[in-house]
């Protein structure tokens, strides 16, 4: 048994297709059957079994019964592997969304700069529901995320929550503290759905079918836009201030009796870590309630006067 034979049947297991497996891992499909073959002759039991006419695979009780076995064996072994190069370093894996890892980027230079003993970053960029999958696998240390999601063996817990601004670039159409929607033409928004509360509360109130001037789904493309004349966009605070930082924004008030949900960030652990990088998360943790609490996001548009 070995991690190839592992992680294939953990891949099986996600996608229920021998042939997405093999697309997922850039392998033949007979490789990803031969390992299969070669696991289930090693602990002399069926893991899968295939129905005619399906393309979807099931697992076999005893398959149902291995999935926290092979998790686990695979955490052991990137253990082992963190051992084995360890020196007097640190070893982190982060997981984010796209818009908080921008956010982070500050204390990610801080880590790097500051760090005693000096640790490696490893950070990962994915949608939420794929970092839960992501940190259930070990295959992150920690995660950064927007939803609350129920996974047996993982921790969410919040870390901020933060409310939405109305941003313009530097030479603003509308220059006030505090801005209601109705002021703003739907047509120059720059659009990017941050969850699903905020998405409910701007269609109900923000344009009223007419469509955005342009939807993003990253921080360089929400960025890269606000360069254009007459845009305008909703973020959260920590994402405005970030930007504010590297360019002249101007920053407002939401005046809508019925504001935007705030955002909330969790932070999410495995219920049972890998003790390898327990010294590095602590550290991690440590730096980020500090970082939080510098940042004075309540009084954002204060601040950026």
């Amino acid at each position: 048994m070995n991690i190839a034979e592992i992680e294939t049947f953990l891949m099986i297991v996600k996608t229920k297709n021998i042939s997405k497996t093999a697309e997922n891992l850039f392998l033949s499909q007979p490789t990803v059957s031969h390992r299969l073959k070669s696991l289930e002759e090693e602990l002399d039991v069926k893991l899968i079994t295939r129905k005619k006419g399906y393309k979807q695979i099931e697992l076999t009780s005893q398959g149902e019964e291995f999935i926290p076995i092979a998790e686990r064996w695979v955490s052991i072994w990137r253990e082992m592997q963190l051992l084995k190069h360890r020196e007097d370093r640190l070893y982190l894996t982060i997981g984010c969304t796209d818009t908080m890892n921008a956010v982070l980027m500050d204390l990610y230079r801080q880590i790097l700069k500051e760090s005693d003993p000096a640790m490696n970053l490893h950070t990962e960029t994915h949608y939420s529901y794929e970092l839960y999958s992501m940190l259930e696998n070990h295959e992150i240390d920690i995660g950064f995320v927007y939803h609350h999601l129920h996974f047996k063996n993982i921790i969410a817990e919040p870390v901020l929550r933060e409310k939405m601004y109305i941003v313009q670039p530097r030479d603003a159409r509308i220059k006030k503290l505090s801005i209601h929607t109705d002021e703003l033409d739907p047509s120059e928004e720059i659009f990017l759905s941050w969850d699903g509360n905020f998405r409910i509360w701007h269609d109900q109130r923000i344009g009223r079918g007419e469509q955005p001037k342009v939807w993003v789904d990253s921080f360089t493309l929400l960025y890269n836009m606000l360069d254009e004349d007459g845009v305008w966009a909703i973020m959260p605070a920590s994402v405005a201030d970030q930007i504010s930082q590297l360019k002249p924004i101007y920053i407002s008030r939401i005046e809508n009796d019925v504001p935007p949900p705030e955002r909330t960030i969790y932070r999410i652990r495995h219920r049972y870590p890998n003790e390898a990088t327990q010294k590095a998360v602590q550290i991690f943790e440590e730096k980020l309630e500090k970082y939080l609490e510098a940042r004075n996001w309540g009084e954002l548009e204060k601040r950026k006067r």
